[in-house]
């Protein structure tokens, strides 16, 4: 069974395991304070999904507002990376002794989990969080993952929860992501123009779907917008993992949004095996290399990036590190491991593997990057 429409979320037996992400601005209230009788609710919807069999993972922001309300920074506490930091590391206590209370009250053990980019970027990192979170939910509890943004940089940060909680679902292998909005899902314009018309199901993300999406977050305490729950989806499709946006302003949104059927799913078209999704999700290229026309429909047919085939590259990098793909239009349209490092790649690009030996002095590789490991995007 796969899930097609927004009452199968409830279903355990279509969709045992869901990771549910809640922003910012629907965790604040007035004053600096959490909303506690809106979050008292989703607590509630929480223990009825646990109820009903289903296992549930929270992806929640909301460190750096309650965090900076306690230390008094301006800005909500982003006008610099170190206020960032420290309202971070004062809010997570808070942020995490809140969902332990509120779980609590339902007879649920929360725990905590912070993550980096790094944690979810790097293999064996990323199966030592998988690992942690089979573990939590196998126990039964309820993991409550945030970006550790304490020490997280501007270079090594997520920037959104969005896309954390398609990575975490990844990781969980769960069967759905529910991100929570201030709107009721993808429209086909913006939501504020005339005839602007909610978009219930979308089969993939394309560039006509990327286009009807604004960047802008509009509450100001957030940092992702539209286009980040896209880049999300685009994320979660490469697991074959449903991702649904619904409106969260509302008081037990996720029973609100199911009665009424009112929300955008985005259904997978793909399903990579568990190492595929993973690079296909990783958000850190090391370079890029961009490839002619021959090349990039050889790569749409499943084949390997051959050196022939590359026109120019960018960046440095070393056997191994992730590098980006993209065609002569400048369109990204895959992402894989190198076999090489960045200067061996420039004295073989555009020659044929017969010749290679003769400019590296060993004998070549198979492919530039081999087909097992690159993703198409």
């Amino acid at each position: 069974m796969s899930i097609e429409r927004l009452a199968d979320l409830a279903d355990a037996a279509v969709c045992p395991r869901v990771v549910l992400k809640v922003g910012s601005a629907l965790l604040m209230g007035s004053g600096g304070k959490p909303h506690r009788e809106w979050l008292a609710g989703l607590a509630g919807e929480i223990a009825e999904a646990r109820a009903r069999g289903q296992q549930v993972i929270v992806v929640s922001s909301g460190a750096i507002a309650l965090g900076a309300a306690k230390l008094g920074l301006a800005k909500g506490g982003r006008g610099s990376l170190a206020d960032a930091q420290a309202a971070a590391a004062v809010g997570q206590i808070a942020l995490a002794g809140l969902w332990s209370e509120l779980l609590g009250q339902h007879g649920l053990t929360a725990a905590q989990l912070l993550l980096t980019l790094e944690d979810l970027e790097d293999r064996r990192r990323y199966l030592n969080a998988a690992a942690t979170l089979g573990r939590l939910l196998g126990a039964g509890a309820v993991p409550v993952i945030n970006e550790n943004d304490s020490v997280a940089t501007e270079e090594i940060r997520f920037g959104d929860n969005d896309r954390l909680a398609a990575r975490v679902a990844q990781a969980a292998q769960a069967d759905a992501v529910v991100l929570l909005s201030d709107v009721d899902g993808l429209y086909d314009r913006d939501p504020r123009a005339a005839g602007a018309r909610l978009l219930p199901r979308i089969e993939g993300v394309t560039e006509d779907v990327h286009a009807m999406a604004s960047g802008s977050s509009g509450s100001g305490l957030g940092s992702g917008g539209m286009t980040s729950k896209l880049q999300a989806a685009e994320i979660a499709e490469r697991a074959g993992i449903t991702l649904a946006i619904v409106n969260g302003t509302h008081d037990r949104p996720l029973g609100r949004a199911i009665a009424g059927d009112t929300g955008t799913l985005f259904l997978p078209r793909r399903r990579d095996g568990a190492r595929k999704a993973w690079l296909g999700g990783r958000q850190r290229m090391k370079g890029a290399l961009v490839v002619d026309a021959g090349c990039a429909k050889a790569l749409l047919k499943g084949g390997s990036l051959l050196a022939s085939g590359i026109v120019s590259l960018e960046g440095e990098f070393v056997r191994g590190d992730p590098i980006g793909v993209r065609d002569d239009r400048g369109k990204p349209i895959a992402q894989g491991l190198a076999e090489y490092d960045a200067a061996e790649i420039g004295r073989i690009k555009g020659t044929r593997t017969d010749e290679h030996q003769a400019l590296l002095g060993y004998a070549p590789r198979s492919a530039v990057i081999h087909r097992d490991q690159l993703v198409l995007l």
